[in-house]
């Protein structure tokens, strides 16, 4: 018997074995290859190992959190949000609410009441009082959480614990993710959102593939809400988080594809309720959530502030103080008025007793933001009413009294009477101060008391029906409803404005011209208040319509969208996608006191990522190529999850990377690093593969192999991350070990930035010069200076820092303070750099092979040292500007609030215009009568709309 058992073993699998062998596989939409990888049923070593990687990872992410002790990089933007959030001054972000609502959180529990303005980068903390540490604390409590989040999403995608281990440590000793998560900035909150999603819907992913009997269970519906509640949250951080939408929207997609094509078992029924659920969880949630922040947003935010210029007059109506009483509807001959432009936010027409310094030199008409008498125009028609006896009726009251009301309808001329200075609104053929185009006119105020104007000062209404309320508001002039434009009779040209702002001397306020074919948005008017002797309480009263949460909400997400598009100008520190996953620059936060934060991440964790991405991407083609010779590599469940599992995680590295390259707008390394976490578990995903996964060499047998190779190279990492955290945490170095671990010249940080030795840092004076990280301090003669190519002048700012230029009598200034007595200026070194555009420095005969062929950017530098006698550096006063200050460190860049294209940009970031009730009285108006030059950049984020 034993012997015919045996020889019945040996033989060929007969055709019913074979039936009975493919009955075992799963014949509905159960993937092949799946164990049930709940992270609530994992044993209680990983639970063990998850509470260790989050402390390792708090132990190195609030290692000397700190350090530094002033304002880094977009701190400057951020915690200036905070203040403003606090004081409850409504401001205008490109990104949503949620990062910056819980860093307020964290600041004011703290005890932060506003007070402190993050004006400038380096700006101290200390000496005010500012708990920026507790504010820090919350982008480094997300950056602690991303490990073992990225821990358990391995877990839940099957991969072993040593892997998992693996994970967690690449995430915790990443210099750039690092850097990040210690400063009160947006990419840590962003980040641990996204991790979230991610490990949510792996977790529900995993639900799903094991079939029909996990379906609408409690551990589904459970991960499939995370989810949705992951995307709602990411996405309310950042806008990069609909990236993430549509990573999880196309898995999704997939995965309803499987389900309708298992006819057999899902019938229509069940497919709608599989639709219905994954619209309410990944669709309902998600905007709810979106939503109810901004709801948040608009709670804390209900006073008028340097943002609310970007809104349109009914957004800025339901602002405290920025509501108004009814007002009369009609517009009558003599009404005072005041007119409001429709296209730039809403800017007040507006004159001043300041004289243009070019053209006719008559007075100013501009557009200014705030309410002022100086905004009050009286109507008047282009000829006095007549009395009775049918003579003119003189004087500007002369249509108080008239017997019926004098209706200003389509096509009536009028004259603008201001009445503050008593001179009427002008135009001619003299080109603007500005925008000196053949196409525009100078628009000014014109005549004296008692002077009846002449026939420059002639406008004609023409109402733009389209845009104007239905009905009556479309024959008359009438107030809010009304949309008109001003045509100049002589010229035939139309009141126009634009974004451009005038210089100091018209207190930067928005430039006013009378343009030839000028833009029918830009050339827009209505009417805002209206006063009338005629017009009493019983007169027809209108006032701005309440837009509601929702009206409020698509305004504003239409003005981020707008200005975030707009933040295509240059910058110091950008960098293209191409650049990113090779690590070719980054960014440089900070640089003071011999010391310098620079964003970098570990060179080791990037280009592995990017290999095991490029790994993928050549598997897959050859799969392919296979898949059509119709080899039967699908059928090995092996093969089959290692192409699904490691295409979902390069599927989201690519959703999170491609669309970069189509936008123009300016881009930097820290928008990489949610691809780049989708790339890392991609990498530790083939590494499970390949070492414990796979058959063959031994390696699925023996754990040993999958241990050690983790092992070993986790120590790699940490080892690179332990080379390059001085500039991660701005820590002392030396020259040597930091040129030493510079392998690229791309990689600018500047090594002659730090110390000697580490004895020197000991023997610095407490409070240590000032030193820019771009420069290196030298003592020999300076070297004689180039000029550009393109013929600029040497004075070039520094990124977005001013460069301060030498004194009258040939010797370099010192931040404006006096030189003590002994001591004396050893050296000031100026040079021209010239860069491509990625940021590499060309040589002499690169920049000569050019020439004539492209235009340069440079940047000018200098560097000016003070010694005393005896040849010790002294420190510079503490009087000096903070413009000095802010050339000792890196510029910042203005993702936030936007860019206006139309104007010169400003090289001070964060200003707030001014918000002076009284315009001439004001202190700006008062130094605009003097004569100034132009300014060198005028504002450089949208805010100034303000």
């Amino acid at each position: 018997m034993a012997r015919a058992a045996a020889a019945a073993a040996k033989q060929p699998p007969t055709h019913h074995s074979k039936q009975k062998t493919k009955a075992s596989k799963p014949r509905d939409y159960t993937s092949e290859g799946v164990d049930d990888n709940d992270v609530f049923l994992l044993p209680v070593s990983d639970y063990k190992v998850t509470l260790a990687v989050t402390i390792v990872a708090a132990l190195v992410r609030l290692y000397r959190i700190y350090q530094p002790t002033s304002v880094v990089f977009d701190e400057v933007h951020f915690g200036g949000f905070a203040s403003k959030y606090i004081k409850g001054r409504f401001f205008m972000d490109v990104h949503p609410p949620l990062a910056k609502l819980l860093i307020t959180l964290f600041g004011w529990l703290a005890g932060f009441n506003g007070d402190f303005d993050f004006k400038e980068i380096g700006k101290d903390y200390l000496e005010p009082g500012v708990p920026y540490v507790a504010m820090r604390l919350f982008p480094a409590l997300c950056g602690i959480f991303l490990a073992p989040t990225m821990f358990l999403t391995l877990k839940a995608a099957g991969c072993r614990t040593s892997t998992a281990i693996l994970g967690a440590g690449l995430i915790i000793f990443e210099n750039g993710l690092l850097t990040q998560a210690r400063l009160i900035l947006l990419d840590s909150p962003l980040m641990i959102t996204t991790a979230f999603t991610a490990l949510a819907f792996t977790c529900f992913t995993n639900q799903q593939e094991l079939g029909p009997t996990k379906a609408f269970q409690p551990s589904w519906w459970f991960w499939l809400v995370m989810t949705g509640l992951g995307l709602g949250a990411t996405v309310s951080i950042k806008w990069v988080g609909l990236f993430t939408i549509a990573w999880v929207g196309l898995l999704t997609l997939v995965q309803l594809w499987v389900m309708l094509g298992d006819y057999k078992h899902v019938t229509i029924r069940a497919f709608s309720k599989h639709f219905m659920a994954r619209v309410f969880c990944l669709i309902v949630i998600p905007l709810t959530f979106y939503m109810a922040m901004f709801g948040i947003h608009f709670l804390c935010l209900s006073n008028p502030g340097d943002g609310d210029g970007f809104m349109s007059s009914e957004f800025q109506s339901t602002l405290n103080s920025k509501g108004m009483q009814d007002v009369p509807a009609d517009v009558l001959m003599g009404s005072r008025v005041t007119i409001r432009h429709v296209n730039t936010q809403g800017g007040y027409l507006h004159s001043h007793p300041l004289m243009y310094p070019t053209g006719s030199k008559q007075q100013q008409i501009t557009l200014y933001p705030h309410k002022d008498e100086n905004n009050i125009w009286l109507l008047e028609n282009q000829t006095q009413p007549l009395d009775i006896h049918g003579e003119p009726i003189n004087g500007t009251t002369a249509w108080f009294n008239l017997p019926e009301p004098p209706y200003i309808k389509d096509g009536s001329v009028l004259r603008l009477y201001h009445q503050p200075t008593h001179r009427r609104l002008h135009s001619h053929d003299v080109r603007p101060p500005i925008t000196e185009a053949e196409w525009q006119n100078e628009v000014s105020a014109y005549g004296y008391e008692g002077f009846d104007g002449d026939a420059n000062d002639f406008f004609r209404v023409e109402i733009v029906k389209k845009k104007s309320r239905s009905g009556i508001s479309q024959d008359r002039l009438r107030t809010i409803d009304t949309k008109f434009r001003l045509v100049h009779l002589m010229t035939g040209c139309v009141l126009f404005s634009h974004k451009v702002k005038l210089p100091d001397w018209a207190s930067e306020q928005q430039e006013v011209t009378c343009a030839r074919g000028g833009t029918l948005p830009n050339s827009l008017w209505y009417i805002e208040s209206n006063e009338h002797p005629q017009l009493g309480d019983s007169a027809d009263k209108v006032n701005y319509a309440n837009p509601g949460f929702f009206g409020k909400f698509w305004e504003l997400q239409k003005v981020m969208w707008k200005t975030n598009a707009g933040l295509v100008e240059s910058h110091a520190w950008d960098s293209r996608p191409p650049s990113w996953p090779i690590l070719r620059r980054g960014i440089n936060f900070w640089g003071k006191d011999h010391r310098q934060i620079y964003l970098m991440g570990n060179p080791i964790i990037w280009w592995s990522a990017t290999a095991a991405v490029a790994l993928y991407i050549l598997f897959k083609g050859l799969a392919v190529l296979r898949w059509q010779r119709s080899c039967n590599d699908y059928a090995n469940p092996i093969f089959k999850r290692f192409d699904y599992e490691i295409g979902t995680s390069v599927l989201g590295w690519a959703l999170h990377y491609f669309p970069f390259f189509l936008m123009q707008r300016q881009l930097f390394l820290h928008h990489y690093f949610p691809a780049l976490y989708f790339a890392i578990i991609a990498l530790c995903q083939v590494f499970d593969f390949a070492t414990a996964r796979v058959a063959g060499f031994g390696v699925k047998e023996n754990p040993i192999v999958n241990r050690v190779s983790a092992f070993s190279f986790l120590v790699l990492s940490m080892v690179v991350f332990g080379l390059f955290s001085p500039l991660a945490y701005g820590n002392a170095w030396t020259k040597a070990e930091c040129n030493r671990v510079k392998l690229f010249s791309t990689w600018d940080f500047d090594c002659n930035t730090f110390l000697d030795s580490y004895d020197a840092y000991s023997s610095l004076p407490a409070v240590p010069a000032a030193q820019t990280p771009q420069q290196s301090i030298s003592s020999q003669p300076p070297p004689p200076v180039e000029f550009p190519v393109a013929g600029q002048p040497a004075q070039v700012p520094i990124g977005n820092v001013p460069v301060p230029p030498p004194a009258q009598d040939g010797n370099p200034a010192i931040s404006g303070a006096p030189l003590a007595a002994g001591q004396r200026i050893v050296s000031r070194e100026e040079r021209v750099e010239y860069r491509d555009q990625n940021g590499n420095i060309l040589n002499e005969e690169q920049v000569k092979a050019l020439e004539g062929k492209v235009e340069f950017k440079t940047r000018y530098e200098t560097r000016t040292r003070v010694v005393d006698a005896n040849g010790n550096e002294v420190l510079v006063p503490e009087g000096g500007p903070p413009a000095q200050d802010a050339a000792s460190v890196a510029p910042p860049h203005p993702d936030v609030q936007g860019v206006d294209q139309e104007t010169p940009k400003r090289l001070v970031p964060d200003e707030p215009i001014p918000s002076a009730e009284k315009s001439v009285e004001g202190e700006k108006e008062r130094e605009g009568k003097l004569a100034k030059p132009a300014s060198e950049g005028n504002d450089a984020t949208a805010k100034e709309a303000a």
